[in-house]
């Protein structure tokens, strides 16, 4: 069985990160791969973006991290 491709491991991240932000009931809009890091051909795998939210999101994505937060 071969490695996941470096893009491969990080849209499978980006589909984790996605689900597990959505149990939370977050959606960042632009969270996606980084388009220069995808770009390139180094071998690494591309970084994920967050992107931007507005501050209800973030206020939400705060309390989602928190120590103790449900899960």
């Amino acid at each position: 069985m071969t490695s996941p491709t470096p893009e491969a491991a990080s849209r499978a991240a980006l589909a984790v990160l996605r689900g597990a932000l959505a149990v939370h009931g977050i959606v960042l809009p632009s969270l996606d791969l980084h388009l220069m890091s995808y770009a390139g051909s180094c071998g690494t795998p591309p970084l994920i973006a967050l992107g931007n939210c507005n501050p209800a999101t973030a206020l939400r994505l705060a309390e989602a991290l928190a120590p103790g937060a449900a899960g």
